[in-house]
């Protein structure tokens, strides 16, 4: 074993388990490709003050959880805790909302970092895909997103989650159901952290998990009474348009999610199987981010799935993802002049597109039938200095045992007769 092992509250994704983590990120990504989304990077790290503004000064992400630095240069730089602000960041810095075609739509796939008690679903370097719609101000746009990653679960086989929908109002109505959350807040008897959250962002003390917080917020005004007519006529659109697509929700007066970014819509994907951990996904509208990080008025909507949670949510349902063998046939020389020969062969193969693997190391027969077979391969290629002299390799169906001989000039195409 080696000296160094990961970080705590981190993990390596290796073969085969890996195969699955690519099979979730292709499948929540597929719907969104076909849906105009266009595929955007951004670095790892950012300057600290983008997700101070950006995610907000009183949430746990940017007060607890990140992973600030300051670089030999003196720039104050933060592992970046989410996409979201990164990817308007780099939207805004291309200039894409002034091409004319707005939204904006995006989507990406990384690792992203907190630095978080781990726990089962709950790490320090976790991977997610998500989406962004930037521009525009529009029912159909929020709609469209949850569909699209119900859609996903859907189609990975996933049948226990559920949604969750709230609303949070606008800059018109949430600042008067904010005074009068404070002023309810600030009669209960609270630990000096969460008082200091009553006078930042009182709304994320509603997210609080302690039950003894939850207790007294019994009777607390709900923000649902407090939406002006617009906000109202804007939810229940949102509520229509899930409805009219067969997507089920349930509405959470409670659900404020832990950005403070988030106006009108917001939303959650959560799964019972996964326990105190139990959401793979969500996000919501965020109209007043871009002005937040010094950019122009641009309503947006958008949203980030677990890559690690969906695999455990998979688990969790007994889900199976149907991955193909990474390998199809595997090549099995015998001898210096069938290596060359076979080499040769895979070389072709592989370039006509079948996944194709090799004996490598010189191993004997008995050996390289056994890598072979744990390579997961349909088919082995057999030649030893009998084979060739006749003009020949041997074709074996791993599965039935079958031997077939085949010219070598024909290797490719009954190769891929026998694939079918």
């Amino acid at each position: 074993m080696s000296t160094f092992q990961a970080p705590k509250g981190t993990y390596d994704l290796i073969p085969p388990n890996s195969a699955t983590y690519l099979a979730v990120r292709e499948a929540i990504a597929a719907p969104l490709r076909n849906s105009g989304y266009g595929y955007i990077e951004t670095p790892g790290f950012e300057n600290v003050e983008l997700f101070a503004r950006g995610v907000g000064e009183s949430t746990d992400i940017v007060t607890k959880e990140m992973y600030a630095f300051e670089t030999k240069g003196g720039d104050k730089l933060a592992l970046r805790p989410e996409g979201t602000a990164s990817v308007l960041r780099a939207a805004l810095e291309a200039n894409l909302h002034k091409g004319g075609n707005l939204p904006v739509k995006l989507w990406y796939s990384g690792s992203y970092y907190r630095y978080e008690r781990p726990q089962k679903g709950r790490y320090r370097h976790f991977s997610q895909v998500g989406a962004e719609a930037i521009g525009a101000e529009d029912p159909a746009l929020d709609a469209e997103l949850i569909i699209l990653a119900h859609q996903a679960y859907r189609s990975l086989g996933l049948r226990d989650f559920r949604i969750l929908l709230n609303s949070l109002g606008d800059k018109e109505c949430r600042p008067v159901y904010r005074a009068a959350l404070q002023d309810f807040l600030r009669g209960l008897e609270l630990d000096e952290d969460t008082r200091r959250r009553i006078e930042i962002n009182p709304l994320r003390v509603l997210d609080d998990k302690r039950e003894a917080v939850q207790e007294q917020l019994i009777g607390a005004p709900m923000l649902r009474d407090y939406l002006c007519e617009a906000c109202k006529t804007y939810h229940e659109q949102v509520r229509e348009l899930l409805t009219a697509a067969g997507v089920a929700f349930e509405d959470d007066p409670k659900l404020v999610r832990g950005l403070d970014y988030y106006t009108r819509t917001t939303f959650e994907f959560v799964h019972d199987g996964l326990g105190s951990q139990s959401a793979v996904g969500g996000g919501g509208r965020y109209d007043g981010l871009s002005e937040m990080i010094g950019g122009p008025e641009l309503p947006s909507v958008g949203w980030a799935l677990g890559v690690d949670r969906t695999v455990l949510a998979l688990e969790a349902e007994g889900v199976n993802l149907d991955i193909p063998a990474a390998t199809s046939v595997y090549a099995v020389p015998l001898g210096e002049e069938a290596r060359r020969v076979l080499f040769g062969k895979v070389t072709e193969l592989r370039q006509a597109g079948v996944a194709t693997d090799f004996a490598y190391g010189g191993k004997g027969l008995k050996n390289a039938m056994k890598s072979a077979n744990r390579s997961g391969a349909r088919l082995a290629l057999v030649a030893g200095e009998r084979d060739l002299a006749e003009g020949l390799v041997q074709l074996k169906d791993l599965q039935s045992g079958e031997q077939t001989p085949v010219v070598l000039d024909a290797v490719v195409e009954e190769v891929r007769r026998a694939l079918g």
